[in-house]
């Protein structure tokens, strides 16, 4: 590939290390890319909300697609440009289907307004934990999708996230877009047709750059939309087996600086 018009990068596995940081090197190499003019956007399916430190962290103040592509984010004003969320009436469809097909199941909804730290933005019921350390308010099942939600997620302690996420795709079929990005038993569900390939699709048309021109870095099965788009998609040494298979490149692991070796060709 020639010198990449805009990059894109996955954030947890990815330019985060396993410490929940973005090391020194890979910094640097963001940092070169910025002051190139070259757009540098996190593409994750974090809540806007969790973008600020990252977006600090490597120096990017322009566009974050965040919630696996339902939400665009203005790093630098602190804005939600847009939302693709699912209503409430589809959202109780759903939750009556997810009774179905994943039994015992506990679900939460992310909600965003019109700024990154705006309250009431993950509620869930009592029964779901958490995969990773976190907070949430509680309500009824009812409540949790009784607003337009731009995610719902669905937590089983006893599956595996690819269980889950056939057992949804097997009673929901393509009406709504089912991904995971961690193995923990957890699913993340979103309107049909949204994905991070559509997000950045939009970041891309804003730029005037092609697809072609773009490239991704990514780890888990919610990228592969967003690798498959890009002109070249890059997967990291420590990628689910999914992406491995759609990747045009495999880089070191995110604790290798993976992102940085690949980029510092150009940068």
């Amino acid at each position: 590939m020639e010198k990449p018009a805009l990059v894109a990068s996955d954030v947890d596995g990815t330019i985060l290390g396993t410490n929940e940081q973005v090391s020194d090197h890979t910094a640097r190499v963001a940092g070169r890319v910025i002051a190139d003019g070259t757009p540098f956007v996190l593409v994750s399916g974090r809540p806007p909300r969790w973008m600020p430190r990252i977006a600090n962290a490597v120096g990017a103040t322009g566009y974050a697609v965040c919630a696996n592509g339902a939400v665009l984010y203005d790093v630098r004003e602190d804005r939600v440009l847009w939302q693709r969320g699912i209503s409430p009436v589809r959202l109780h469809d759903l939750g009556e289907a997810l009774t179905t097909a994943i039994p015992g199941g506990a679900v939460a909804a992310e909600r965003v307004g019109e700024r990154a730290a705006d309250v009431e933005s993950f509620i869930a019921e009592e029964a779901y934990v958490h995969a990773w350390p976190d907070g949430h308010d509680v309500a009824s099942r009812a409540e949790v999708l009784g607003h337009t939600a731009v995610k719902l997620l669905v937590r089983h302690e006893g599956m595996r996230s690819a269980e889950m996420a056939a057992a949804a795709i097997a009673v929901l079929g393509d009406e709504f877009a089912i991904t995971y990005s961690t193995n923990a038993g957890l699913i993340e569900i979103s309107e049909r047709d949204v994905t991070k390939a559509t997000g950045l699709a939009d970041v891309a048309e804003r730029f005037g750059v092609s697809a072609d021109t773009v490239i991704a870095f990514g780890d888990m099965p919610n990228d592969i939309p967003m690798l498959r788009w890009a002109g070249h998609g890059v997967a990291m040494a420590n990628a689910h087996p999914e992406l491995l298979e759609v990747a045009d490149e495999v880089t070191g692991t995110n604790d290798q600086d993976g992102v940085a070796q690949v980029l510092e060709r150009w940068f």
